[in-house]
């Protein structure tokens, strides 16, 4: 008797959801909680996996929006021996080849297949992210937007051969472009990035935002993880990065100032007596914003270790929507892409973050010299209608001194 694979709760006030990347092919042998198909909601995406050991007989809805609930797939259950899968695939099953008794799996998602040929691509050399190395949709759109056509390499025009050395080298010829070669690629807005979107012109327009700013020697902080970052590492299996100085730098700042840990609810201000700090992590389809919860019970040691979980996960698109939830600070990291500085959007409810920039060596005037500091831009972007500008200006000259001297973070002063 067949199964049917229903689209579950995926978390508050969600309601639908789109159906992403099918995993598996009608036919396809399945293990139990081997991932199916990828299911994208306006938080994040995650993937459904297969309650049962069995076989995919056939796929409901291939694509398209769908309701919790919904029936997206019909399932065979048979045991593990007989489907030919391991009742819980482990992600070197997942990776294993197809059985030699079978016709190989494809690695490239029907989805892929389409936009590459749209694109002109090879669709089976680009390098997939997806199990076992498949080509997903959004490694097709990553090599569209790094112009990593193969086509159109060999429809470059060779390069003349080198003129002799007493001729004049003659002009290239003018490349004669046909409409064929002119094409836009016309991609449906994802609802996560959809989401982003709304959110981003809500805040725009519904927040009375303003943004300061600041600098910070990262020197002391440089020589703490030059000289413990070993030691670290071998005692707690991570590496110390910048974030948990920072994390905890905010946690210190928002005790002492609580107007940015506060949020407009109605006609009344909310001040929050619990420090759950929001981490914007770059996705595939945009940023999102996982939630270390009671940031200020944490070590440095755990704030790291949730980072480097929360950034595995969204990777992997494996984040909980409840994990994006519910945050009352955000601190967003430009510099890992080489800003140096901007002006950070709020995350309403939210009344206030921090934006941290690319490390740069600049001179600066210290004790009456000029010496060359590494230096990061700080900015601070708050609310103005329950954050005055005092406030906001004393918050964040209040972190810039925990950064410049780290010992106040565990000395608390």
């Amino acid at each position: 008797m067949a199964l049917e694979l229903k689209i579950p709760a995926v978390g508050e006030s969600i309601t639908e959801v789109e159906i992403g990347q099918w995993l598996k092919k009608e036919g396809d042998s399945v293990g139990v909680d081997e991932p199916l198909v990828e299911l994208v909601t306006d938080k994040a995406t995650l993937e459904l996996p297969s309650p049962v050991a069995g076989r995919l007989v056939k796929i409901l809805i291939p694509s398209g929006q769908a309701k919790v609930g919904d029936a997206v797939a019909l399932l065979e259950e048979v045991s593990a021996a007989a489907s030919g899968a391991p009742a819980r695939a482990t992600p070197l099953e997942q990776a294993a080849p197809a059985p030699a008794a079978g016709m190989p799996e494809s690695k490239v998602m029907p989805a892929a297949e389409r936009l590459a040929a749209q694109a002109g691509l090879q669709a089976a050399s680009i390098p997939g992210s997806g199990p076992a190395g498949r080509v997903l949709k959004e490694d097709v759109q990553r090599a569209i937007a790094q112009g990593a056509s193969a086509s159109g390499l060999s429809q470059r025009a060779p390069s003349p051969a080198p003129a002799p050395a007493t001729a004049r080298p003659p002009s290239p010829p003018s490349p004669a472009l046909s409409k064929a070669e002119r094409h836009d690629d016309v991609i449906p807005m994802s609802p996560l990035r959809r989401r982003i979107a709304e959110r981003l012109l809500s805040a725009k327009q519904n927040t009375a935002m303003l943004t300061t700013f600041n600098e910070a020697d990262m020197g002391v902080v440089m020589e703490l993880r030059k000289e413990y970052g070993e030691a670290f590492q071998k005692k707690y299996g991570l590496k110390l990065g910048f974030m948990s100085f920072f994390v905890k730098a905010v946690v210190q700042a928002l005790q002492e100032i609580p107007q940015l840990n506060a949020e407009i609810r109605g006609s009344d201000i909310v001040y929050h007596r619990y420090y759950d700090i929001g981490i914007a992590v770059g996705g595939g389809e945009g940023l999102v914003v996982p939630v270390i919860r009671d940031a200020d019970k944490l070590s440095m040691a755990q704030i790291e270790a949730v980072i480097a979980d929360f950034s595995a996960r969204v990777r992997e698109k494996k984040i909980k929507p409840e994990e994006l939830m519910g945050g009352t600070f955000t601190i967003t990291n430009g510099g890992i892409y080489g800003s140096l500085n901007s002006t950070p959007i709020l995350n309403p409810p939210q009344v206030g973050i921090l934006g941290m920039h690319a490390i740069h060596e600049r001179p600066v005037a210290k004790n009456g010299a000029v010496v060359i500091r590494p230096m990061m831009n700080l900015a601070l972007s708050y609310d103005h209608r329950i954050v005055d500008g005092r406030e906001a200006v004393t918050f964040l000259k209040r972190i810039k001194e925990l950064i410049e001297n780290p010992v106040r973070l565990a000395l608390e002063i």
